[in-house]
């Protein structure tokens, strides 16, 4: 046996006897070759191995830790079937590990997280925010990304600032994000809505918009929609972008599951703006947790003076100590590894959604409407034949303990609600969802 093998031994060794609990610091490089009596290379070669190995894991300038082994998934929402919560699973937030960097990003910023920093962010997450970006195919300069307390806070204040066309109304997609098109309706924006369906936006009735001249900027979810869970093509894309362009609108691309993608070959909006039309916006609630608070915004030239005025007399800076910390969450590899198996975890069960709808649903759909996309992310949506009583069957539903959200609240007020069930597999085990989606079709028999 190599020496450095039996370093690994021996630690694996000491963590299932416990003598190395779950998230213990292990014994530095140094202290490790001298008690196995080899060179400082042969200790890094073992510890390396094991971060493969997902045994342990590091923190740049701080050391190296013992993994936290997942609880057992135990089945969601034992009691019935829970297709309306959009929520993260909490049984998959990093608690352990995040909690690891908050301390470090303490240890290692100190005196600077207690005071008030910059409205752009901490510009050490900036540029990992930048680094990160670019996997998405979003390439940006450093002082055009600014982090936000989360996107929520990034819409809210560009909602409220001028932008450089002058225009006054806005056009949202139908069906919607439900919490903006409420904070529209609290703020009595003026909001348009153009149809989004799994086919894609109606493209006709969007440049007819924009060709009122009165439009500000179009707010849209290319990628794993909400609510739909559908995305629009590339090519649908780059004509939205080019509409923009000739029309002078900006956009707002909500890129809020982008960690999500399985085709490298989507690309966002942003990637085929060539005039600074696209303001892009990145989440880290849903593969992280919502608690979290921390989002960016890649701006154009024009909107980054009022983007950060409007941001200072908001809150200053957003958390500091969550800045830094996800800072060395996402430089140690650790945001990597954890955002590769939570969306295994979620790609498996959007596949299940689907699969069973397909099975067992599909018959009793409007016909046409049902596809089963490429690329899957915890939402799905389907279109029922306009005879469906939708309030009837939502209760009949909730008698036999499944769950699902109405879709009023996707809507504006002057757009009429299609009847669409929108079902997301956050909080549904996966071994449960056939059998979810099996009393749907039931229940749409007797319809």
């Amino acid at each position: 046996m190599k020496k450095y093998e039996a370093i690994m031994r021996d630690i694996k060794r000491r963590i299932e006897a416990r003598t190395l609990g779950q998230g213990a610091k292990l014994p530095s490089i140094r202290a490790l070759a001298q008690a196995f009596q080899c060179s400082n290379s042969t200790v890094i070669q073992a510890l390396q191995e094991l971060e493969k190995e997902h045994v342990i894991y590091s923190i740049p300038r701080s050391g190296h830790y013992v993994v936290n082994k997942a609880q057992p998934q135990m089945a969601e929402y034992a009691e019935g079937y829970d297709f309306a919560a959009s929520a993260p699973n909490v049984r998959q937030f990093p608690y352990v590990h995040f909690q690891h960097c908050i301390n470090q990003a303490i240890n290692l910023y100190q005196e600077e997280l207690f005071v008030y920093g910059t409205p752009n962010g901490l510009p050490s997450l900036i540029r990992a925010v930048r680094a990160q970006l670019e996997s998405y195919q979003v390439f940006a300069n450093e002082g055009n990304i600014a982090i936000t307390s989360g996107v929520q806070q990034a819409l809210a204040l560009l909602n409220a600032m001028p932008l450089p066309n002058g225009k006054t109304k806005i056009v949202v997609e139908q069906p919607g994000y439900h919490l903006f098109l409420a904070h529209l309706k609290l703020h009595n924006t003026p909001a348009l809505g153009v149809e989004r369906t799994a086919r894609g936006v109606n493209l006709v009735r969007l440049e007819a918009l924009f060709k009122r001249g009165d439009i500000r900027y179009f707010y849209t979810m290319p990628r794993f929609h909400n609510p739909l869970g559908t995305s629009l093509s590339n090519a649908d894309k780059q004509r939205i972008v080019e509409l923009a362009d000739r029309y002078d609108v900006y956009i707002i691309e909500d890129d809020y599951l982008a960690d999500f993608e399985q085709d490298a070959g989507q690309m966002p909006m942003y990637y085929y703006d060539t005039n600074q039309r696209v303001i892009y916006l990145k989440s880290y609630s849903k593969i992280m947790f919502p608690g979290l608070r921390v989002g960016a915004a890649v701006l154009p030239d024009a909107l980054v003076g009022a983007f950060q005025q409007h941001k200072l007399t908001t809150d200053i800076d957003s958390s500091m100590i969550s800045q830094a910390a996800l800072e060395l969450y996402i430089t140690s590899g650790m945001f990597q590894r954890h955002r590769d198996e939570v969306r295994e975890s979620y790609i498996s069960k959007s596949r299940r959604l689907y699969a069973s709808l397909s099975k067992h649903a599909e018959p009793f759909l409007k016909p046409g409407t049902f596809a089963h996309p490429a690329s899957v992310c915890m939402k799905a949506h389907i279109v029922l034949p306009n005879r469906i009583d939708m309030g009837a069957l939502l209760r009949r539903l909730r008698q036999r303990h499944v769950y699902v959200g109405d879709m009023k609240e996707h809507y504006l007020e002057s757009c009429y609600p299609e009847k669409i069930m929108k079902l997301n597999v956050s909080k549904v085990a996966e071994e449960r969802i056939e059998e979810g989606v099996a009393l749907i079709a039931d229940e749409l028999s007797r319809a």
